[in-house]
């Protein structure tokens, strides 16, 4: 007779399906395992394509793209936090990780919260980058809206409602017309197909509860000058995490548009410090 236990479930559902998301593997330095979660209507090009090389200087980087974006198919069904993470870990799994620390940026901070919940002996660190505990009703709004444009297959006025939140107001203020219709036509066609099933996840999102019972080492990375996820949220993020270390970034929501060295030097000095088990 045997017992299957809810590690054992867990591992079972992630198995047969770690081919299923597209992944970004760099593991030359041979370093610790760190999973990079990306953030909604993105891809881990998009959103760390610009630190990967200093990253993979240091850790053993493995990064999967959510379904309806990179090279991962749209999904067929809505997508669900449980799953995002499960397959996260599979991809971990099929590169031999055991072990590993979590770079999670905006809705992907919250599956890498996702991971810690359901992999709490696996995971070595957490750092969350302009993420949220919770979703208030301006972000609420925002994602209503643009679920709506994206469903509607209006890529370009969706980047025209996400540029001005998501951009350093001073950045934005010191384009020309020219550059501002350009920027948004380039944001329009780098938004992932899935956009409107990633920004979905955001319909009520709420992980205070969860993110107050967890006991692992985090940093959490606020972009002061962001718009679309104000300070104030990602601040609330940082004290709602026990015995979270928060480091501020002058930035809008891009920290990888905007400063990535010194994003990337918070990321490295945090995980190779003390703190890490």
């Amino acid at each position: 007779m045997s017992v299957t236990t809810e590690a054992d479930a867990r591992t079972a559902r992630t198995a047969g399906a770690a081919a299923t998301y597209a992944r970004t593997v760099r593991r030359e330095s041979g370093g610790p395992g760190l999973l990079l979660a990306h953030g909604g209507g993105g891809s881990v090009e998009a959103n760390f394509g610009t630190v990967l090389d200093e990253l993979a200087a240091r850790f053993s980087v493995v990064g999967a793209d959510y379904p309806g974006a990179g090279a991962t198919p749209r999904a067929e069904e809505p997508l669900r936090l449980d799953d995002l993470a499960d397959q996260l870990v599979a991809a971990a799994d099929a590169e031999g990780l055991r072990s590993f620390a979590v770079l999670g940026y905006s809705l992907g901070g919250n599956v890498a919260v996702r991971i810690a919940t359901r992999y709490p002996e696996r995971v070595t660190a957490l750092v969350l980058t302009a993420t949220f505990a919770r979703v208030d009703n301006r972000l609420e709004l925002a994602g209503d809206l643009w679920r709506a444009l994206a469903e509607r297959d209006e890529p370009e006025l969706a980047a025209s409602l996400l540029v001005p939140l998501a951009l350093n107001p001073a950045v934005l203020d010191a384009l020309s017309p020219q550059e501002v219709r350009q920027l948004v036509r380039d944001t329009g066609l780098s938004l992932a197909p899935g956009q409107a099933d990633h920004v979905a996840l955001l319909h009520g999102a709420d992980l205070r509860a969860e993110i107050a019972a967890l006991d692992v080492p985090a940093l959490v990375v606020a972009t002061t000058q962001d718009l679309l996820v104000p300070v104030g949220l990602q601040r609330e993020l940082a004290h709602t995490l026990p015995g979270a270390r928060l480091a501020e970034l002058p930035t809008g929501h891009l920290p990888f548009a905007e400063r990535p060295a010194e994003w990337a030097a918070l990321v490295t000095d945090f995980l190779s410090g003390p703190a890490v088990r």
